[in-house]
């Protein structure tokens, strides 16, 4: 499979795109930054340099020519409100759109746990507009003509993998989710296309990834 990763220098991008050179699929890694390159490139991926935040939708199409799946891993990182709606939500879309254009059907996109109307903090939040931002792709990728699957990990951290996942955690305990795991989920759901359709939440837990993919909540 050709997959095309977008936020290819994140913690959980590098994991995910080095699960899946090393089982023989071509990866492009799209990056911000060329001096993340040479650390991209170390996990058997190809990078490609395209500043998703400015790009136009046409430009992205482009990026995705050839590919057969597309992962959404990017993130603008908190700290700035317009940057946020600008990569988190509008980029975001406009990747969508790309694919689409590309005919690059397959798409998954790594969202968070909390990710609804239900949770979403007030507005004077400092957390609102990464959420506000978040649940509006995750509609806009439900509404498309994607085989979209989201992911809705917990709290990240960099714990080791263990391949073990709670498909239906309780957002007010503990929601620790590696990001090692959240690669593992990625991979899993590229390949099951019963995640098709689907928003998978989870942390991490005692079920087996690939059952939690396959199985939902």
């Amino acid at each position: 499979m050709k997959v095309t990763i977008i936020g290819g220098h994140g913690k959980v991008a590098l994991l995910a795109a080095a699960q899946l050179a090393k089982r023989g699929d071509t990866v492009i890694s799209v990056i911000r930054n060329p001096d993340h390159a040479a650390d991209v490139s170390a996990t058997g991926a190809t990078p490609l340099v395209l500043d998703v935040e400015n790009a136009t939708t046409a430009e992205m199409a482009e990026a995705f020519q050839g590919a057969e799946a597309i992962v959404w891993s990017a993130g603008a990182g908190g700290g700035n409100p317009d940057r946020t709606y600008a990569v988190d939500r509008d980029a975001a879309i406009r990747s969508m759109n790309a694919a689409e254009i590309t005919g690059a059907k397959r798409y998954v996109m790594v969202s968070f746990l909390t990710a609804d109307t239900e949770h979403l903090v007030a507005l004077d939040d400092p957390f609102y507009p990464y959420m506000a931002a978040k649940i509006a792709a995750d509609e806009h990728l439900r509404a498309s003509a994607l085989d979209y699957t989201i992911l809705g990990p917990g709290a990240l951290t960099l714990a080791e993998p263990t391949g073990l996942l709670n498909p239906m955690p309780d957002p007010a305990s503990d929601t620790s989710t590696s990001r090692a795991n959240t690669a593992l989920a990625i991979v899993a759901a590229l390949d099951e296309p019963a995640s098709i359709g689907r928003t998978i939440n989870f942390s991490d837990g005692d079920v087996p990834v690939a059952q939690v993919v396959a199985a939902g909540n």
